[in-house]
Formats: structure tokens, C-alpha cells, sequence
């Protein structure tokens, strides 16, 4: 392969992270679990521990109860048994609920919240033979056999010894009342207990880092794939450029489809075109509805031309709308005075042509600033 394991040596992305999650690949401690069911089963165990003994006398006592009616009537025997089972399924099922919650907790305190289906897929990749031998081999496979070896090693160590030293206690109990030896079992045990639940603590200190380093060092990338997701992230720049072209054609067609509703069109007679919209009552100022530049602004112009817009030829504003002034924005402040002239002569303009007032005369000069005119000497410097 030419992304081997000892390429691998870039951190997980965030996105990889996310990836493995949904697919069931967290950090699980298996000895963080046996530690907490230990530990908490134990300690249950003990504070129960007399009601279990009285409990288990009156089951015993109910089981071993036999009269001339259930014997002759195999159907009154049956549900003495239904009787006791249900009477025992009550103390089994809530420890059995008990365990689970520990379990689910303790599994997401190792490696957090996941649900995730993926994980009970079936793997066909998983019945390679020579897979399954180099995943044998593996370094991940040694260190967690290695480790339940030492598990089983220390943890069967204490029990025996603690047997050894105890076994006279536990003896004793034969010879007891079954509410009594089950309290005095207990007790003789809960030392023992101890010892088992402080090795597991400890190996699960141990166990928890060491699964999460695992998992890290499982999601490590390769420079490849780190460029390949990156590629993947970014997208294709061939098809984003085609994106953006084809945005841009999208909002030429929008704009040049605003023409035909401006109020008029300046120009600087055939680089720039700027068309403006007034709406007195809507607007606190006239705003640009298309701009653009050499065969746009002439595109612009025969638009305008072909709906009635009029047309003014006006070079310094022009430039100076086209420079400063955003599409579907409205025109600068500075600008206000020599758009409002230019309006008055459409108005102007317009009345004369209903013959309603007297025909204008020309276009007055502009007062546009020197430093908005991009093409004017002081604004070059």
C-alpha cells in the first residue's frame, strides 16, 4: 500500500473523528466497566445483604413446602413454580437493570454519548483469513492479551490468598442458620472484595488512556489523506469555478431584468452604465438597480432604450455611481445632490414630453466631487 501504517502520522481531523463516531468507533474500557459492576454489585450486595438472607429463607422455605393437595394436582405445582420464579425474577430484573445503567454509564464515561447502528453491520472484510492473522499479530492484540493475562494473574492471586487466609471463616457458615451464614459469607468476603475492586481500579486507570490513545493512534492520516479530504471539503476547483461563473451569469440576468422598472440610466457615453429607481415613498434615497461596463453598459443602454427608460449622458456621475455605489444598495450621501438634478431633469424631461411643461433645456453641470470621479486627476493621485 502506498499509505502504510508508518505514513500515518498526522492527527485525525475533526471530520474523521466525526466519521468514526457514527460508524461505532469510540474509546470503550472494558475494565472500567468490570470495575464499576464490581465495585457497586459489591457494595449493594453488602447493604442488601440481610434482606437478600431473609429473602432467600422465604423462598427456600416456600419451595420446600409441600402439602396432599399440590402433590395430587401437578397444575397447583406448576404455579407454585410460576410463583416463586415471578418472586425471584423480582429481585433479578432490577439488579439486572441495575447493571445495565452501570454498564452504559461507565461506557460513556470512556468514550461519551454515541448511538450509532453502523457498528452491527455485517463486515464481509472481517473474514479474511489473512486479515484476521495480521490482526492477530498486531501490536493492539498483544498489549490487550498481555494485559488480560495480568488481569486474570492478579486478580486470581488475591482471591486465593484471601481464600487461603479466610477459609476457616467461610467454613464456619456451614454450620449456621442460612440467614446468619449468608450475613457472616458476606462480611467474611467484603475484605476480599476490597482488594478486587482497588486491582480493578487500577487497571482501569490504566485501560481508559490507553484505549483512548488507541483509538488516536487507529484515526492517524496520512498526508495523502489529509489532502485528499481537503480536496473533498473544498470541492473540486474546476466545478467551483463553473459555480461561480454561472452565479454570476444568474445575477447579471437578475439585474439587466431590472431595467426596464428604473427611473433612469447615466452614462459616460459607452464605459459605464448606472441604472437608478426612486420610490418616494418607500425609499429614503435613489438606489442602484444595474451597473456595469463596457458591452454590459451598453446592454444597459439598449434595455433602457427598448422600455422607455431614459437614457442621460452624464460622465463624471457615471463613473463616480459605478465606483461607489453597490447593486441593490442606495447611492452614497455625496452623491445625493447631483442624483436629485438629474431626476428633476427626468421629471423635467417626462412633463414635457406629456405636454404638460415646457421643454427643458440642457443637462445643468453636476455637481459630482472630484475625489468620487475615479477618472479625475486629484482622485488618480
Amino acid at each position: 500500500m502506498a499509505d502504510d501504517a508508518q505514513d500515518r502520522n498526522l492527527p485525525a481531523s475533526e471530520r474523521k473523528k466525526r466519521k468514526a463516531r457514527e460508524e461505532g468507533q469510540i474509546a470503550r474500557s472494558t475494565d472500567l466497566g468490570h470495575f464499576a459492576a464490581i465495585a457497586i454489585g459489591g457494595w449493594l450486595l453488602v447493604k442488601w445483604a440481610p434482606d437478600m438472607a431473609a429473602w432467600m429463607q422465604n423462598i427456600l422455605a416456600q419451595g420446600l413446602r409441600f402439602d396432599h393437595a399440590t402433590l395430587a394436582n401437578p397444575k397447583l405445582m406448576g404455579e407454585r413454580v410460576a410463583t416463586l420464579a415471578a418472586q425471584m425474577l423480582l429481585v433479578i430484573i432490577p439488579m439486572g437493570i441495575v447493571m445495565s445503567l452501570i454498564g452504559a454509564a461507565t461506557a460513556t464515561l470512556s468514550g461519551g454519548w454515541n448511538f450509532s447502528t453502523k457498528a452491527l453491520a455485517p463486515k464481509f472484510s472481517k473474514l479474511d483469513p489473512f486479515a484476521g492473522v495480521g490482526r492477530l499479530f498486531s501490536k493492539d492484540q498483544f498489549v490487550g492479551a498481555l494485559k488480560a493475562c495480568m488481569l486474570a494473574a492478579v486478580l486470581g492471586s488475591i482471591g486465593a490468598l484471601y481464600l487461603r487466609s479466610h477459609v476457616e471463616d467461610f467454613a464456619g457458615a456451614l454450620s449456621m442458620p442460612l440467614p446468619v451464614a449468608v450475613l457472616h459469607a458476606v462480611q467474611a468476603a467484603v475484605d476480599g472484595l476490597v482488594q478486587l475492586v482497588i486491582a480493578l481500579a487500577l487497571f482501569a486507570a490504566f485501560d481508559v488512556p490507553w484505549q483512548r490513545h488507541r483509538l488516536a493512534e487507529k484515526l492517524k492520516m496520512s498526508h495523502q489523506e489529509a489532502k485528499d479530504e481537503h480536496k473533498e471539503l473544498e470541492g473540486n476547483q474546476e466545478v467551483k469555478n463553473k459555480m461561480k461563473v454561472r452565479m454570476r451569469e444568474m445575477a447579471r440576468r437578475r439585474m439587466l431584468q431590472a431595467v426596464p422598472g428604473a427611473d433612469l440610466v447615466v452614462m459616460n457615453p459607452t464605459h459605464y452604465a448606472v441604472a437608478l429607481k426612486y420610490d418616494e415613498a418607500k425609499m429614503g434615497a435613489p438606489r442602484v438597480v444595474a451597473k456595469g461596463a463596457d458591452l454590459l453598459a451598453l446592454r444597459i443602454r439598449d434595455i433602457a432604450r427598448e422600455s422607455k427608460v431614459p437614457v442621460l449622458q452624464a460622465p463624471p456621475l457615471a463613473r463616480a455611481l459605478y465606483a461607489h455605489a453597490e447593486l441593490d444598495k442606495e447611492i452614497p450621501a455625496a452623491l445625493f445632490s447631483a442624483v436629485a438634478q438629474v431626476l428633476a431633469y427626468v421629471y423635467q424631461l417626462r412633463a414635457a414630453m406629456a405636454g404638460q411643461a415646457p421643454q427643458p433645456g440642457d443637462l445643468p453641470d453636476l455637481p459630482v466631487p472630484d475625489e468620487l470621479d475615479p477618472h479625475h486627476p486629484s482622485a488618480r493621485r
